[in-house]
């Protein structure tokens, strides 16, 4: 009888290891894997979603306690109350577009005397455009004298991305979108130049410069995480480095900087102007007349006797200093 209990016992505590194995070769794997933070490609998705690592956020109500309404119509979100600091996850990151080329920059532009809110990646038109973090559909439109067709998705993460200039629009508003999966297809539409994806991210209605979370030509974020800061500097955490970032702008912040600016550029214009005038003399030569010097500056001879007080029946003398401007 004591030999069959003992019998029992060996098979029940033989049937539990076998059935603690696989949680402990997990384990085991989860502790000694490398977890490549590079792996950005479109067939790495598929494997994160098989082994867990995409978190299950609530993709129904993406950053509902940042975001206290829903709207299919403005791309602009006014009216909310910033967190002093936020922790916004950039880890499941997947490239919008193929390319990895830059052609315009997040700023302001002196040749179009502007503010640009995003990053311009070169692509092709029909290139496939592909969500940058799981998300909502937020706004599916088409605006002629601006983004073109565009899309723009709220995120989990609290980002809100915007899609630009693109010539088809292969998702809803309202629809629920994984990371990596098609929404668009590259084109030139709107206020464009050429085929590219204008790419924004934005923070409760604030602008992010994306190359301040992205390295687009290496396809990959530039840290696990973005702070941003409402009152002074966003910092990304990447493991144990801290790397600084710049305090971003509001619309109506970026668009008073880009009209100061303007100004400033156009009264700076003029200032230079006016000095580059100032002061033009010329001493008058020998068979000098007042005709001959005002064709010379490209002014007439009232001007010239106008600003030098004298008429045309005046007589020059050798040497005479005749201002000209």
């Amino acid at each position: 009888m004591n030999f069959v209990k003992k019998i029992r016992k060996g098979f029940l505590l033989a049937v539990m290891a076998v059935a603690s194995a696989p949680v402990c070769g997990q384990d085991l794997l989860a502790d000694v894997a490398p977890v490549d933070s590079k792996m950005r490609a479109i067939d790495s998705l598929e494997l994160n979603r098989l082994v867990g690592v995409e978190k299950l956020w609530d993709l129904d109500n993406p950053a509902g306690e940042l975001y206290t309404s829903w709207d299919n119509k403005s791309v602009r979100v006014t009216g909310l109350e910033l967190p002093s600091e936020y922790k916004i996850d950039l880890r499941q990151f997947c490239m919008p577009p193929p390319s990895r080329k830059v052609t315009s920059r997040y700023g302001y532009r002196r040749r179009f005397r502007r503010q640009h809110y995003g990053t311009d990646i070169k692509v092709y038109v029909g290139d496939t455009i592909r969500a940058a973090f799981s998300g909502k559909v937020r706004i599916v439109a088409y605006e002629g004298k601006g983004y073109g067709r565009y899309i723009v998705m709220r995120h989990p993460n609290g980002l809100e991305t915007v899609y630009g200039h693109l010539s088809k629009q292969l998702v809803k508003e309202d629809q629920i979108v994984k990371v990596g999966e098609p929404i668009g297809l590259g084109g030139n539409t709107g206020r464009s130049t050429g085929s590219h994806l204008h790419f924004e991210t934005r923070f409760m209605g604030h602008f992010i410069n994306p190359e301040k979370l992205f390295n687009f030509e290496a396809q990959d974020i530039l840290g696990d995480y973005y702070v941003y800061r409402a009152a002074g500097t966003g910092v990304l955490l990447a493991e144990h480095n801290i790397v600084g970032g710049e305090s971003e702008m509001s619309e109506q912040e970026a668009a008073a900087l880009a009209k100061a600016e303007e100004s400033q550029g156009f009264q700076q214009k003029k200032i230079q102007e006016r000095t580059a005038n100032r002061g033009k003399v010329h001493r008058v030569k020998k068979g000098e007349s007042l005709y001959i010097i005002a064709k010379k500056y490209g002014t007439t001879v009232d001007k010239l006797c106008k600003l030098n007080n004298i008429s045309k029946k005046t007589t020059l003398r050798l040497g005479q200093i005749i201002k000209c401007s």
